[in-house]
């Protein structure tokens, strides 16, 4: 007989106690009845190399692998900014934009400097996150959400992480940065996939 906790337990692909949290939190506002947990043992695996050019393959790529490494649904995320007057940038690079280990601070001012003349519909851009389930090596659902907004020409407000404080958001007159969590989590990209994806997984 299969466990019933085991059965409504998710496995993040990841090290990450903070990403952990945050998809908690999301995951008790669904009302799915949820638990949460980081994939035993991450951080002694060898480390999957994101280095697909795409978000949903790299997602993907990571859910697969490390689904090999215990039983149970594995899940992982990609996710990013994409700024198409820059031909897509940072994209896929986003953590690694301004360079391995850089802060938030030097990513934003690369992203700026980058944009620096240009305009109007020039400054629109989207964020995007692909989560995949996977089970023993199956895949169980691959989600896509994305949201829309603009880039500023400094950051405003002290709230998220990385590209957040730029990242101007229309229907609520304000940056991510500038939003409370609640806020947050009900419109951003990672939101709305993670939400998605418990509603697939019902």
């Amino acid at each position: 007989m299969t466990d019933t906790r085991e059965s409504r337990t998710l496995y993040l692909a990841s090290g990450n106690a903070g990403k952990l949290k945050e998809f908690r939190v999301l995951a008790e506002g669904s009302g799915k009845n949820w638990q949460l947990e980081l994939l035993p043992d991450y951080t002694n695996l060898p480390e999957f190399d994101e280095a697909a050019p795409t978000f949903a393959e790299n997602a993907a790529g990571k859910a697969f692998y490390y689904s090999r490494r215990g039983d149970g649904i594995v899940f992982a995320d990609d996710s990013g900014l994409v700024v198409p007057a820059l031909g897509g940038a940072p994209g896929v690079l986003s953590a690694r934009y301004a360079g391995p280990g850089a802060s938030n601070e030097k990513r934003i001012g690369k992203l700026l400097f980058e944009m620096k003349g240009l305009e109007g519909a020039n400054r629109n851009a989207y964020f995007v996150c692909v989560i995949a389930a996977v089970r023993k090596g199956r895949a169980v659902a691959v989600i896509s959400e994305k949201v829309d907004g603009e880039i500023l020409d400094s950051p405003r407000g002290s709230e998220g992480f990385g590209y957040d404080p730029v990242f101007f958001f229309p229907p609520l007159g304000k940056t991510f940065a500038e939003l409370r969590a609640e806020e947050k989590s009900q419109h951003s990209h990672r939101g709305k996939a993670f939400r998605r994806l418990l509603e697939v997984l019902e």
